[in-house]
């Protein structure tokens, strides 16, 4: 009886993470109807159309979304989350250590290497994204009558304004308008298509694999720019990927599986029966056909899907950037948690603004959603081909799959990959430069400030003293000592902080009762409270106490302490001070770096968010110590 009552009230729950998932996670495969079909053919509107290449490329089409992202993703890929979340840096740490201290070589740098890159990859997504969903919607006005060609610009730039400008209020507020909202996109998709399907029900032979292949086989070389124009209907796996830890492997199967899968393979199959039936092509296959009566509310809603489908990505982004920080990949940056119950729901300003600007630069640089299908099309596949090679090593490292069977999996992964990554290699020099470009300057962000952290935390290890000569210097000077507890944040789990250190010679005093705080992230998502914290009891009123926290958990020192007490540590969190440092980099010379690129990290060490503000440390009881750094 117990268990039916549970099940009650778990199925409700899942329908609506059902249904949220459609606008969160699946917003961007779901727009790609409005510019995917017409970008895979080369014919000019007006020009006559093969009935064999609209089966070929519909067969494409089908058997892509089947292989790339009902096998690939929902059933293998999904299988790969580090409890619960998942992301490219998720993979990533799954297969490879990523302690902060680690200085990486061999198999294990190139792995790091491989991974950041396709993480950078999915800003350019996050910043391609809404550009080209949104411009491919406000386009459709353009079917009514071109006399709205001078608005189409304007118009898209202001919806980009307001789609960034709500990010604020969180993924559970959003998606509670988003989903129902792209759950009557998908169930519209569908009706056009089977609307359109009546007149040519023929196209519905493309489901045949055949036709896709030999379409190629009659292509040639000739269909390598089709491939590159047929990934683009398999967009949106990679956001789908992150947003796992926001929905859950069940609700994104289900809604795949009951909703969108369905959806798209009428739609594409309704585009081209519309092709078929006009017997040319035409410019916007999509919106031809609605009715006329029908243009303007499906340009309207067309424009609302739009703005809900580059969500994916940004969500996508700002959980990317959560993990990197917390794996020391970036600097510390101003993170707002959205949600009380759901702990990877997070909104970063400082991201969004930036992927605003970005977004809104493209739009009025490329002008048109047909110049940034070829920008867009290299970020997926290069993200895509990378989530592959690190599917690989998880499976043979952490789960011991069979060699033979696991080679010959991803192998199949990889011939799909490539195909579409080199299809898309050709279109570099008409836009597929600019994700390449976005991602390499993340890559080297992101490794100059691990490089410079390693450094950073050399050069303190090395300015430290060891525990033993601490307290025996201490106590043969008689240090006064004063009422209360102070908690020193560090980041070393040995000898005594520098912090303390130059406050000790500073005052001439510590107080009664001393707490060496290490919070230290490590490789999994999340930790189990009871695994979170070791205390150390030591001598003349010192503890050391290490909480554990995973790379999507923000670091907490109150709520490290008030677990510590189940450990017997007795403290009053309301009253304790706290002393954090903070770095200045002095001068460059030692080495270790190429000069230039420390003074990037020294800019992204000014820059970081503070610590008080990113820790949530009291105002009135925190003191932050400046530490010159030599590098």
């Amino acid at each position: 009886m117990d268990s039916e009552k549970a099940k009650t009230r778990e199925n409700p729950t899942l329908a609506l993470l059902t249904v949220a998932t459609l606008g969160v996670v699946f917003g961007d495969i779901g727009t790609s109807p409005l510019y995917a079909f017409r970008q895979c053919f080369r014919q000019e509107a007006g020009q006559p159309i093969v009935e064999a290449d609209v089966l070929g490329i519909l067969s494409l089409i089908t058997w892509a979304l089947l292989l790339v992202v009902s096998l690939k993703y929902l059933v293998f890929i999904l299988r790969a989350d580090n409890r619960g979340e998942g992301g490219i840096l998720a993979l990533l740490a799954l297969g490879t250590k990523l302690a902060h201290r680690e200085s990486f070589h061999g198999v294990g740098r190139l792995s790091v290497v491989i991974g950041l890159f396709g993480a950078a990859l999915l800003y350019g997504d996050g910043v391609i994204t809404p550009a080209i969903s949104v411009l491919a919607a406000v386009e459709g006005l353009q079917v009514i009558t071109p006399r709205f060609e001078p608005y189409v610009l304007p118009l898209t730039v202001s919806i980009l304004i307001g789609l960034f400008a709500v990010q604020r209020f969180g993924t559970q507020r959003i998606s509670s308008v988003f989903g129902p909202t792209m759950f009557v996109w998908f169930l519209l998709l569908g009706v056009l298509g089977v609307s359109a399907l009546q007149a040519q029900p023929g196209v519905l032979a493309a489901l045949n694999p055949v036709y896709a292949m030999s379409f190629i086989l009659r292509q040639g070389s000739d269909a390598f720019p089709i491939l590159g124009a047929v990934v683009l209907t398999v967009t949106g796996c990679e956001a789908l990927y992150a947003d796992m830890g926001h929905f859950g492997v069940k609700s994104i199967r289900m809604a795949w599986y009951g909703m969108v899968l369905p959806a798209l393979l009428l739609n594409y199959f309704g585009q081209g029966a519309h092709l078929l039936a006009t017997g040319h092509m035409t410019n916007q296959p999509f919106f031809e056909m609605a009715p006329s009566w029908g243009l303007y509310p499906l340009i309207g809603m067309a424009t609302v899907a739009t703005i809900i489908a580059s969500q994916a990505l940004i969500t996508g982004a700002f959980s990317v950037t959560k993990q990197a920080i917390q794996l020391g990949f970036l600097p510390r940056m101003q993170i707002v948690h959205t949600s009380g119950s759901q702990q990877g729901q997070v909104y970063l300003p400082g991201l969004n603004r930036s992927l605003m600007v970005l977004s809104i630069l493209i739009v009025l640089g490329f002008r048109n959603s047909a110049s940034l299908a070829d920008a867009y099309g290299v970020a997926v596949s290069g993200t895509m081909l990378i989530t592959s090679i690190l599917f690989f090593q998880v499976a043979r490292q952490r789960w011991r799959w069979n060699l033979i069977g696991t080679l010959a999996l991803t192998a199949v992964f990889l011939c799909i990959d490539l195909t579409f990554l080199t299809a898309n290699l050709t279109k570099i020099p008409t836009g597929g430069w600019l994700p390449l470009v976005l991602a390499l300057l993340g890559l080297l962000l992101m490794m100059t400030w691990r490089r410079g952290l390693f450094l950073l935390l050399r050069s303190l290890d090395q300015r430290n003293e060891d525990t033993e000569s601490f307290f025996a210097r201490i106590q043969d000077q008689e240090i006064l000592r004063t009422p209360g507890t102070a908690i020193y944040l560090t980041g070393e789990t040995r000898g005594v902080p520098v912090t303390l250190l130059r406050n000790l010679r500073a005052n001439q005093a510590l107080h009664e009762r001393v707490i060496l705080l290490s919070l230290l992230p490590i490789d999994t998502s999340r930790v189990d409270d009871e695994e979170r914290v070791t205390v150390t009891e030591m001598t003349q009123g010192f503890t050391r106490v290490v909480a554990l926290f995973g790379f999507m958990e923000q670091p907490d020192p109150q709520r490290a302490l008030t677990a510590g007490s189940a450990r017997d540590l007795k403290i009053d969190v309301d009253t304790v001070f706290y002393f954090q440092n903070a770095f200045r980099i002095a001068a460059f010379g030692r080495g270790g770096m190429a000069r230039w690129r420390m003074r990037i990290f020294a800019a992204l060490v000014k820059n970081s968010f503070p610590a008080v503000g990113y820790l949530e440390l009291p105002m009135d009881r925190s003191f932050e110590i400046t530490l010159p750094v030599e590098l």
